[in-house]
């Protein structure tokens, strides 16, 4: 990690935030507490009853913890990364959800046990955050088009069934509507309109897809104190097909097809209104306002990793 600080984890105390909900939280919370204790951690699992109630538990009882941890998916990450965002103990994600995004992109291993080990012998660093206009902050991006619809189309029953897979059949679904809007984007002051049928205001460069990346587009970097927008246009699903190839290779080029501009301020507005996903987590309406927190994120990742 370039400007990003690391120090040794080595938390002997913590906080572990369970959502009971997630996917995989029933099998995995025995094995994540073993874990704790074989290492000679003393952990605390407290149990969330609905939205929201993760931020308000990290608020309350994160400074009594040398780290706390999350079980579940995206959404309760996000909650505890936005009560801890600026100030507090790190965060280890335990990946308990369908995608697991961000515990993949962050080279956390997906097993309970093996993420336990993983993080405790691993190192605390700090990744920038984006903030939305209700305060809530996420680690990976927000967007509108073809990646809402994605998560929007993956019923939580589809998802109990046949996991990741539901992301492939909503995606599949989505991809073939295609579906375009105008777009206009407000960075830093200077505005940008285009029809589009993704927009994504994204902190990290690339994310894991099905045992590939995602690459939104070069030198986009979770610390370098700006994010990211990244708006595709393609014009027939073929098009589309081809700006997904790209970018699995990493190479979707600016011009017709794609614009990206970094900046710290950003307003994205849609004709008509659409609904937002962040982090895998469905918000409300455009329009969006997102800023950039360098450095708000103190996460811990695995040994070894950059």
């Amino acid at each position: 990690m370039s400007q990003s600080s690391t120090e040794r984890a080595a938390p002997r105390r913590a906080l572990l935030i369970v959502n009971p909900g997630a996917r995989l939280a029933a099998s995995t919370r025995e094995e994540a507490l073993r874990a704790f204790r074989d290492a000679g951690v003393s952990c605390d699992p407290v149990l969330t009853d609905g939205p929201g109630h993760a931020t308000s538990l990290a608020r309350e009882r994160a400074p009594s913890y040398d780290a706390v941890f999350t079980l579940g998916g995206a959404g309760t990450a996000m909650e505890v990364l936005s009560a801890l965002a600026d100030h507090g103990p790190p965060l280890g994600i335990l990946a308990a959800g369908t995608g697991n995004v961000l515990a993949r992109a962050l080279g956390i291993p997906l097993a309970a046990g093996a993420a336990v080990r993983a993080l405790l012998d691993g190192r605390a660093t700090r990744i920038d955050l984006g903030r939305l206009q209700d305060g809530r902050h996420f680690a990976i991006g927000v967007g509108v088009g073809l990646d809402e619809a994605i998560i929007a189309g993956a019923s939580r029953r589809l998802k109990q069934h046949v996991g990741l897979l539901a992301y492939v059949w909503s995606g599949t679904k989505a991809a073939l509507r295609l579906r375009h809007f105008q777009v206009r984007l407000t960075v830093d002051g200077a505005s940008y309109e285009r029809q589009a049928a993704f927009a994504l205001i994204a902190n990290l460069g690339a994310v894991p897809f099905l045992g590939r990346s995602i690459q939104f587009g070069s030198g986009i970097s979770h610390d370098d104190g700006v994010l990211h927008a990244c708006l595709y246009s393609p014009t027939n699903v073929l098009d589309a097909v081809r700006i997904f190839a790209g970018l699995l290779r990493g190479r979707v080029p600016a011009g017709s097809a794609a614009l990206y501009v970094a900046g710290r301020k950003f307003r994205l507005e849609t004709e008509p209104r659409l609904r937002a996903q962040a982090d895998g987590e469905l918000l409300g309406l455009t329009p969006l306002e997102v800023t950039v927190c360098p450095l708000a994120g103190h996460v811990l990742i695995p040994a070894g990793l950059r």
